[in-house]
């Protein structure tokens, strides 16, 4: 009957258990509600079966660890308490120090059961395997075949054939004080993550184009009008008419040119601002929940 760590035996064994962990929960002494200790580790058998809980006593002894047959405690998962029945302080002193390097075999596994069988008696761990008290007082414990008519004989296990379910009351996990389930529902959690999505650049830059203004101008220009007068044909006086050369007449004449400058006016200004849109946002996933499966036999049973 090898014993195995629970981390060798599984090392992912918290998922298996929702994530709890009972190492380091606080061990109580029951009906006293005094602590005795953590539980440091737990050893399993061969199939994973929960068959003793390593139990530093540094509250009660310090520095001993000692073994708990699983079947004496009861775990309280909603205060994270192991509440060890019956134990008593000169129990703990004789229980044997569990030391990790050391190999767990059935002898030392005698002395370890020898002082849980009779609480009333404590058993020296020091002496000889035939010291350990008679089960006929345990109740429960299912005594060999052989020993059944002499209940006050003491029955001696045979190393070779021993198993655990022999005695229930030491490593039974199916009483009353191991039926606490705790069912397990996801759900979920809505959170918000602010994230850069982009960014935008406001500038400037110069463009071209061609700008057309019209302007009105002015130009003068000569008109030379030859008519002919009301008198035209009347003779004239002696002396009044006088021919000559060289009679010139002056007239300046002007224009305007357009002349173009440029001036920079104000055009338009423009705000840059962040407006924040409200808005909802639904999602859905799938979430699992554990249902709670209760197999009556046609018994009846009764929920609260």
């Amino acid at each position: 009957m090898a014993l195995y760590k629970l981390t060798d035996f599984d090392a992912n064994y918290r998922d298996t258990f929702g994530g709890n962990d009972i190492k380091g929960m606080s061990v109580y002494a029951e009906g006293t509600n005094e602590k005795i200790g953590t539980v440091h580790d737990v050893l399993v058998d061969e199939e994973g079966h929960f068959r003793y809980l390593v139990v530093d006593m540094g509250f009660w002894i310090f520095g001993k660890k000692v073994l708990l047959p699983v079947g004496c405690s009861r775990i309280d998962h909603t205060s994270d308490r192991v509440y060890v029945m019956g134990i008593t302080r000169e129990q703990a002193d004789n229980l044997p120090e569990y030391d990790e390097r050391q190999t767990i075999d059935y002898d030392y596994e005698e002395r370890v059961r020898g002082v849980y069988r009779t609480p009333s008696v404590p058993v020296d761990a020091s002496a000889p395997l035939e010291a350990s008290a008679p089960l006929s007082s345990q109740a429960g414990v299912d005594l060999p075949q052989s020993t059944t008519d002499y209940p006050d004989a003491t029955p001696v296990y045979d190393r070779d054939n021993y198993t655990y379910d022999r005695e229930p009351s030491l490593y039974g996990t199916n009483e009353q004080n191991h039926q606490t389930l705790r069912l397990y529902e996801e759900r979920l959690i809505a959170n918000k993550r602010r994230q850069k999505v982009g960014e935008v650049t406001v500038g400037k830059h110069v463009e071209t184009e061609i700008a057309r203004v019209a302007v009105p101008v002015e130009k003068e220009r000569v008109v030379v009008e030859r008519v002919t007068p009301n008198d035209a044909g009347r003779p004239v006086a002696p002396g009044e008419a006088t021919f000559g050369q060289g009679e010139v007449t002056h007239m300046d004449i002007y224009e305007e040119t357009p002349e173009i400058c440029k001036e920079a006016v104000v055009r338009e200004e423009v705000r840059v601002r962040k407006e924040v849109d409200q808005d909802t946002v639904e999602t859905q996933d799938t979430v699992r929940r554990e249902e709670l499966d209760v197999n009556t036999s046609n018994l009846p049973i009764e929920e609260r």
